[in-house]
C-alpha cells in the first residue's frame, strides 16, 4: 500500500463550539468559506454529501459520504473531486476530520488523509488554512 500523508490545519476561534458548528454544518456559511461552493446534505451518517461549484471556468460537483456526526464536536465525511484528475474509485477518496475543542475560544481543527505526497499535503493545508480563516472569520462576526 502507498504510504499517504495527511493535511492539518488548525485555527482559534473567538467563539463557542456551537456558534463555530454552525458554522460548518450551514450551505449558506458554506458558500462564503467553500469558495463559492454549493453544498448539499442532510448530514444523515451515511448519507450524501455534495459539493458543487465551478472552478477556472470548469463546473464541478465533488462528493462524499457523512461517517460521523457529533454535534458540536466531531464532523467526519469522505471526500472526492474529479478535478483531481484521478479515477473515482475509494482509494482516491479523502476522509475529512473536524474536529471542535474547548469551550470559546474554540479550536478548530480540519485533517485530510490519502494525500499522495508531502507536496500533495502542504498544498492542501494551505487550501484549508484560508477555508478555516474565513470560518473563523464568519463565526466572530456574528
Amino acid at each position: 500500500m502507498p504510504e499517504t500523508h495527511v493535511a492539518t490545519s488548525r485555527i482559534e476561534i473567538d467563539a463557542p463550539p456551537e456558534r463555530v458548528w454552525s458554522v460548518i454544518t450551514d450551505p449558506t456559511a458554506a458558500r462564503e468559506f467553500m469558495f463559492g461552493t454549493e453544498l448539499e446534505t442532510d448530514w444523515a451518517v451515511g448519507g450524501a454529501i455534495r459539493w458543487r461549484g465551478e472552478y477556472e471556468g470548469t463546473s464541478y460537483e465533488d462528493h462524499g459520504v457523512v461517517l460521523e456526526f457529533a454535534p458540536p464536536r466531531r464532523l467526519v465525511n469522505t471526500h472526492f473531486s474529479p478535478l483531481s484528475g484521478q479515477e473515482d474509485v475509494p482509494e482516491n477518496h479523502h476522509t475529512m476530520t473536524w474536529t471542535l475543542e474547548g469551550d470559546g475560544p474554540t479550536v478548530l481543527t480540519l485533517a485530510q488523509d490519502n494525500n499522495p505526497t508531502p507536496e500533495a499535503a502542504a498544498h492542501s493545508q494551505r487550501n484549508w488554512d484560508a477555508l478555516l480563516a474565513t470560518v473563523k472569520s464568519i463565526a466572530e462576526r456574528s
